[in-house]
């Protein structure tokens, strides 16, 4: 009976010990920024720029996945956050205009690390490319 209890609570011990939270949803952080976008005519000159309401931007948990995990749309002005996040690597990206890349658009690709619990990691105005 005393072994059936001992070996019971190392099983428990160990399944307790084995569930390490990883970056996701489920946490008090949160990731924000605003995307700004300029727009360039065929000979490559600035002819408009504004802040880009309904862009999207994507978020990866992790720095291993190619795949994104989570996407939102920017607000009016251009601004987006990433709420209830853990502490953890991630990667915010958009997608701009390119004319050299062969599916006609390239990621921006921006590494955020939370370190601590209840902090915003504000990334700040992020330009992108429109033609």
């Amino acid at each position: 009976m005393i072994r059936s209890f001992f070996l019971l609570s190392f099983c428990v011990a160990i399944v307790l010990s084995s569930c390490k939270k990883v970056e996701g949803p489920g946490g008090t952080s949160s990731i924000k920024g605003k995307i700004h976008i300029n727009v360039y005519d065929v000979a490559d000159n600035l002819i408009n720029e504004y802040d880009a309401p309904e862009e999207r931007v994507y978020l990866i948990y992790g720095s291993e996945d190619t795949f994104h995990d989570d996407d939102v749309r920017t607000s009016y002005d251009g601004t987006f956050e990433f709420p209830f996040l853990q502490n953890g690597i991630y990667q915010v990206f958009v997608y701009e205009d390119c004319n050299a890349c062969p599916s006609g658009q390239q990621e921006i690709v921006i590494p955020v690390e939370i370190s601590e619990k209840n902090s915003t990691i504000d990334l700040g105005t992020i330009d992108i490319r429109k033609q």
